[in-house]
């Protein structure tokens, strides 16, 4: 692969080349603000390690895959709070549809996220249509890759595992505002009422002022969680949350004539606007209990369950297409906007929207010598039933617009009314798996697995009738060796295969609405992964993913195209991240993203060797903070985000510019009779600099959302 450098890559070299080994004083000392956060607090107050499942429950460090842990503490030095501020933390992830007021979207080496797989809690899949609250969160685990055995049916390039804040003595007031005028509040508190009972709750209410006109909007949010120490070796975890949010959701722009970016794009214009559209309410639950308990020494049983649901009340004004301009049709395609600007309004709804999703697993894992070989064995099984119910939505044109002329005028809603609610998905996935980390001596693991999976799924019209049903077994294979030449260092290779669902064709192509059969995937991956003086960790992997390639292939029928799967996707792609201390003074999290993603064999020869919409060939990120010597209670934060310029059309025909963002920030830590407190002050998009952040799919069509102006945020954590 070649890779053109760009000014952040040769600004991360040297930062690399200073880091430098601790001082002997300093050698047992732990990495602190702005490190991966390797231990989380068992109920029993010691820390572990977060094991990562599907490799045998290994430590990040010992698990053959790239893996980034975003702490509590990055969380809150950064201040986020949605998944699109999430997705700046790692060079690999990206956003994929996130509007403003909508649940959003995100992908990893390329691959979106799927929504009923890609998103987990506690290891439990979760629920991806919902704006993921993080208050209750310890720390977040990017899983990149196939994401292991217990995984189940998902996208291949990865997974996002949510873990939640375990009890611990805890009574924390968070006070937020930003420039805008939003206004936000979070309690964390938290005890054991006894040496074997603990609680913890988490509680946010946030009134958010948008960039966007018309489209302020309101969260709640309530958790809760419990650890229970049954008996020596016996531990229960249980964790609930629900949230509420209301927003109104903001429409994406689209190429003009399917040839052209608009150009400069209003970031707070609510294109679809109509004072008669109402916010986008979601009511979202998650709840899981967890069991451990120990068999001895040597061999541990853990079972956990967990329900996961998302209510979406959907109302949106929605800008769409140029179906019913003139100048749409003169040889213009109409699922874009008009080459002049004009767009459609859409009243569309589709309240009730209701997407559940229960999970259920089982394991043992244990550990034992045959001669020589040590043997780290996982063996177990999961179920994961998914469903979809929806009502008939309303989906009809109102009127049309132009960009240029900033809020279209009041068009008169449809008349047209909901119809009956039908389950239109029933899915489900079983599975057995077994996994044995095989020690050869002291540096070297074998990791040896597989995955059964059976699955059944029925798709239903909005009518109820049975559309689709497919059925399917695999064997899903998985292959690592692990050499640990020192105790710093490992060196990893792997293979995996994986299983994901097929997609969904376009209305707009002649067979509208099929959806195509699963796809396998084939991975292999490389890497190193480097502790220098127990301060940096610095991490390198190299890999290629192999996907059949399922695209709207140009053809003589009458609607002009037709969904098909035809040759390969592949992603060949090279990551690197310094995550740590260089000094005691600055802290450094730094990674690169360098993406080869084409299509291959696809019969249409405008598409073959060209980069995948919304995979940008570069993307880095650089988070550094510097205590000052002078004064050592105030911290100076900055941030550089750059992504090369992002393919917008298959035929790599368009794209949009790349970009580099700026941000800064303080942080002062006090006490104030006898209560510490820390006050933050960040500022996203120093330059206030303007740019496309997004240009993601939904539903087979493409999206172009603007970057988010300037934006200072304050806020105020203290003791209670």
């Amino acid at each position: 692969m070649k890779f053109s450098r760009t000014p952040l890559l040769l600004a991360l070299l040297p930062l690399l080349a200073t880091a430098a080994p601790a001082d002997e004083a300093d050698g047992q000392s732990k990495i602190t603000r702005l490190a991966p956060v390797r231990a989380t607090t068992d109920a029993d107050g010691k820390t572990r390690d977060a094991g990562i499942d599907g490799w045998g429950n290994a430590t990040p460090r010992d698990t053959p895959a790239a893996i980034h842990v975003v702490g509590r503490q990055q969380l809150d030095d950064r201040q986020v709070r949605t998944l699109s501020e999430l997705a700046r933390e790692d060079a690999s992830l990206g956003d994929n549809y996130a509007p403003v007021g909508y649940y959003q979207s995100i992908a990893i080496r390329g691959f979106a996220l799927d929504a009923g797989t890609g998103y987990r809690v506690n290891n439990l899949a979760m629920t991806g249509e919902q704006a993921i609250a993080l208050e209750d969160k310890q720390q977040v685990e990017v899983l990149k890759g196939l994401a292991g055995l217990t995984a189940g049916v998902m996208e291949p390039g990865g997974v996002v595992n949510f873990v939640s804040k375990r009890p611990a003595e805890v009574r924390d007031l968070v006070l937020g505002t930003d420039s805008r005028g939003s206004r936000y509040v979070a309690l964390d508190m938290g005890g054991w009422l006894s040496p074997s009972f603990g609680l913890r709750a988490n509680v946010a209410w946030e009134d958010m002022q948008s960039h966007v006109h018309h489209a302020d909007g309101r969260r709640n949010f309530y958790a809760l969680a419990a650890d229970w120490k049954i008996a020596p070796g016996t531990t229960l975890e249980l964790d609930s949350n629900y949230q509420t949010s209301a927003q109104r959701s903001v429409s994406g722009y689209q190429l003009l004539g399917g040839t052209t970016l608009p150009q400069d794009p209003d970031p707070g214009l609510m294109l679809g606007y109509q004072p008669w559209q109402q916010p986008v309410s979601i009511r979202a639950s998650n709840t899981s209990a967890r069991l451990r308990h120990a068999l001895g020494e040597d061999w541990t049983l853990r079972v956990a369950a967990g329900r996961s649901r998302s209510v979406i009340d959907d109302n949106v004004a929605f800008a769409y297409g140029c179906w019913y301009v003139d100048a749409c049709w003169n040889g213009n395609p109409p699922w874009y906007f008009a080459p002049d600007g004009s767009y459609d309004i859409y009243d569309y709804r589709n309240p009730d929207d209701t997407r559940t999703g229960d999970n259920a697993r089982a394991s043992l894992e244990g550990r034992f010598r045959t001669g020589s070989v040590g043997h780290a064995l996982s063996i177990g099984a999961s179920a994961f039933h998914r469903s979809i119910d929806r009502h008939r939505n309303v989906n009809e044109y109102v009127g049309s617009w132009n960009i240029a002329d900033g809020d279209p005028p009041a068009f008169a809603p449809s008349p047209e009314q909901i119809g009956p609610k039908v389950r239109r998905l029933d899915s489900w996935q079983r599975s057995g798996f077994a996994m044995d980390r095989l020690a050869l001596g002291d540096r070297w693991q074998l990791l040896l697995g597989a995955q059964f999976v059976r699955l059944h799924e029925r798709a239903r019209n909005k009518a109820g009738a049975i559309e689709r049903e497919t059925r399917l077994s695999r064997t899903l294979p998985q292959v690592a060796l692990l050499w640990q030449p020192d105790p710093a260092m490992r060196v990893y290779a792997s293979f995996s295969k994986g299983l994901s669902l097929g997609k969904e064709a376009p209305y707009w192509t002649s067979n509208d609405g099929a959806m195509l059969a699963p796809r396998i995937t084939r991975q292999l991956e490389t890497g190193v992964k480097y502790r220098l003086g127990e301060r940096l960790d610095l991490d390198a992997s190299l890999f290629r993913i192999r996907q059949p390639y399922q695209y709207a292939q140009p053809d003589a029928s009458a609607a002009g195209f037709t969904f098909v799967q035809r040759g390969d996707e592949v992603h060949d792609g090279l990551e690197l991240s310094a995550n740590g201390r260089l000094t005691d003074a600055l802290g450094i999290n730094a990674s690169v993203a360098l993406i080869r993603a084409q299509a291959e064999g696809t019969d249409t020869a405008a598409f073959d060797g060209q980069q995948v919409v919304n995979v940008p060939r570069m993307r880095a990120s650089l988070h550094l903070d510097y205590t000052l010597p002078a004064l050592p209670r105030l911290t100076l934060l900055a941030g550089w985000r750059h992504a090369a310029a992002n393919p917008a059309t298959p035929d790599g025909a368009v794209e949009v510019p790349a970009y580099d963002v700026f941000d800064a920030g303080l942080r002062y830590t006090g006490q104030l009779r006898e209560r510490a407190f820390v006050v933050q002050l960040g500022i996203d998009n120093l330059f206030n600099r303007s740019y496309w952040r997004d240009t993601g799919s939904s539903l087979g069509d493409n999206y172009l959302f603007p970057g988010a102006p300037r934006l200072a945020r304050l806020t105020v954590r203290m003791g209670l």
